[in-house]
């Protein structure tokens, strides 16, 4: 277990990903990978409201499963508000992230949400009005900690400061876009959650399976709902990245794909990668990465491949 920040909270070093659950994979096959984490030792499990074919379906898949299985004080369990492509919810208005937690915690059948999310940094409303109803929800006891994603270092920044001077609660972690082949957040968001102490969730460990390396130049043509995100790593540093990954994982006698997490928990700020499964067998390719301990020439030699990406 690793601690999640400033939270308090002990959490798995891979937070399961829960994208795929009602999307790439159906509530059958949702609630098998669940259990194989759990089983694993897993209890870090990472959804949205917006996720992804029709509004709050995965929390509804997740809901019935911790109901059913009746383990809800042994998952941390983290959803978002602010993201979706309906525009009724895509937005930070106070009314809006009240209203959200509320139907979260609903299809969550929880009464307290561990970790929130502010999906999508929203512009359009004053800062201080969302982290104020942030912090409301926090006051109330309906959510321990609040955090952010898809935030630019600045307006992270602008935040944490008003969070600070207000006294109000303030953001415990960040979900950015990062993994060995997109490395814009070393330079942008890292200095960021360093100066914070914020506990760093990358999303899209994998990028869309492409570091499964399933998907290859020139190999055969993948069936996928993710093979068109993956494919635009199908370049030379993408290949450089995968020729890398090949190496280490037969050092190791794993699978590319734990290899490509355990990197990432390697790296500075880093707390867990997260990474979703759309089957048991994809599930027990990630969690080796878990307990797996590159040597700092085996980082260095990933890191070189898509350096300069």
């Amino acid at each position: 277990m690793v601690s999640l920040g400033h939270t308090g909270l002990d959490v798995y070093p891979i937070c399961l990903g829960g994208n795929v659950f009602g999307w790439s994979a159906d509530e059958s096959q949702s609630r098998d990978v669940l259990d194989a984490y759990v089983a694993a030792g897993g209890n870090f499990i990472d959804t949205a409201n917006s996720y992804l074919v029709e509004h709050g379906m995965s929390e509804k898949i997740l809901g019935r499963w911790l109901h059913d299985r009746g383990n809800r004080d042994q998952v941390v369990l983290a959803t978002k508000v602010g993201g979706s492509r309906d525009p009724r919810y895509r937005n930070l208005r106070p009314e809006n992230i009240r209203s959200e937690a509320h139907a979260s915690l609903e299809r969550l059948q929880t009464d307290y949400i561990d970790l929130y999310y502010a999906h999508y940094d929203d512009q359009d409303t004053p800062l201080d009005e969302a982290l104020g109803a942030l912090d409301e929800l926090v006051r109330e006891g309906l959510v321990r900690h609040i955090a952010a994603s898809n935030y630019t270092p600045e307006r992270l920044t602008a935040a944490l400061e008003l969070q600070r001077e207000r006294g109000l609660a303030r953001f415990a972690a960040l979900q950015p876009h990062y993994n060995l082949v997109e490395r814009d957040y070393e330079s942008t968001l890292a200095p960021v959650a360093r100066a914070w102490d914020l506990a760093v969730l990358p999303y899209y460990a994998l990028a869309s399976g492409f570091l499964t390396g399933k998907y290859r130049p020139g190999g055969t043509a993948v069936e996928s709902v993710r093979a068109q995100g993956a494919a635009k790593y199908l370049t030379p540093a993408g290949e450089a990245a995968l020729g890398a990954l090949d190496q280490v994982a037969a050092a190791h006698g794993v699978g590319v794909a734990a290899v490509a997490v355990a990197w990432l928990l390697a790296r500075p700020t880093v707390t867990a990668p997260i990474a979703s499964a759309r089957t048991t067998e994809q599930l027990a390719g990630i969690l080796p990465a878990a307990d797996l301990k590159l040597t700092a020439d085996e980082v260095d030699l990933l890191s070189a491949a898509t350096a300069a990406a």
